[in-house]
């Protein structure tokens, strides 16, 4: 059905032998800390992507842990050392404790001390941070910043206060990424949209009605739904205290290109986006818009792209919070067991969305 092989990690099926040699035939290190295999004629076990010379198919055997293969007198391999944690386990646990370092700092460690912290060269450290997270150190604390700062203005703190609390040192530096993080200017986010001025309109489309909005920055919402009167009141409910007004003949194209995007989901979208949403949620939808067209991931790979691997629960609700549809691709999020599981605007939506993009 799609244009991609389907993201779908290994944890997520059914671990049955035939799957396993073919995994060690494979030498596929996703398996890594699934199982390990021993080989009788050695007494040596290995991990499922060990690089070792392949052992004859009758002398394995196959054992859910180390501990396991131990207790039948096989001991580890010199080679992988299927007894420590797999490489990707160590890399996520170090990229983990740089995000913590991050958060925890009043301002942002520099590249040179993170990569110390974590015992890498700053090289190396900064393309493993993006390769688990998917995005750089240096983007991680923006976001990271901009969401300290949107909560404390949600909780009524002032401009200057919220931002010299999340760390910024200057007002400027505040301006020059704050605005855009948030999805409005910070004294217009405290006021829940105040002196913000929206354009919207609705239009029909393959999958009911959309309604398009935009800030001067950017698209900030894209709702799909069945009646215009409920998108208009689900988009007062997100910007309660903006100016909302119907947008003029030039906003036509913006819609257009919309609507063009859900007829075919796979073919890109180049207009700007006023995203917002918190330094998690932004995270998350990065990680979204990374999935390929016509591919499916599930909220644990999310969570684990994120360095997060623990946050499944936490992905789910950003993407229940996502509000544009389609160019933020949540639609392409599927649980475990393949199931569409739930989406904002209903599943046969996203069965819908999925089916034109498969058909690429």
């Amino acid at each position: 059905m799609l244009a991609e092989p389907e993201i779908v990690a290994p944890d997520e099926a059914p671990l049955t032998e035939a799957r396993m040699r073919s995994a060690v035939t494979a030498r596929d290190a996703r398996f890594d800390g699934r199982f390990v295999y021993a080989v009788r004629s050695t007494g040596v076990y290995c991990r499922p992507g060990c690089p070792s010379r392949a052992a004859r198919p009758e002398n394995l055997s196959f054992h859910a842990d180390p501990a396991e293969a131990e207790a039948a007198g096989f001991r580890p391999c010199r080679r992988c050392r299927p007894d420590e944690p797999a490489l990707s386990e160590q890399q996520a646990e170090k990229i983990t404790r740089a995000c913590r370092l991050i958060e925890a700092a009043e301002t942002p460690p520099s590249l040179d001390a993170l990569a110390r912290a974590a015992g890498l060269s700053p090289f190396h450290f900064h393309r493993t941070f993006k390769a688990v997270t998917g995005v750089t150190p240096k983007a991680y604390a923006q976001a990271h910043r901009a969401g300290r700062a949107a909560d404390s203005l949600a909780a009524g703190e002032t401009v200057t206060g919220s931002l010299y609390a999340a760390g910024y040192g200057a007002p400027s530096r505040f301006y020059a990424d704050g605005a855009e993080r948030l999805g409005m200017s910070p004294s217009a986010y405290r006021k829940g949209g105040a002196g913000e001025r929206i354009a919207f309109a609705t239009a029909p489309c393959a999958l009911g009605l959309v309604l398009v909005a935009a800030t001067g920055r950017g698209i900030c919402a894209i709702l799909l739904g069945d009646e215009a009167e409920a998108l208009r009141r689900d988009l007062a409910a997100r910007f309660p205290r903006a100016e909302i007004a119907a947008g003029d003949e030039n906003f036509a194209a913006t819609v257009a290109a919309v609507v063009r995007l859900i007829e075919a989901p796979g073919a890109g979208f180049a207009l700007p986006l006023d995203i917002g949403g918190t330094a998690f949620q932004q995270r998350v939808w990065q990680a979204l818009r990374a999935i390929p067209a016509g591919a499916t991931a599930t909220y644990a790979d999310i969570a684990r792209a994120i360095g997060a691997p623990a946050a499944v629960r936490a992905v789910a609700m950003a993407c229940g919070a996502n509000a544009l549809a389609v160019a933020i691709p949540c639609h392409r999020v599927v649980r475990s067991d393949g199931a569409l599981s739930g989406y904002r605007w209903g599943t046969a939506r996203k069965a819908a969305l999925l089916a034109r993009e498969g058909e690429r």
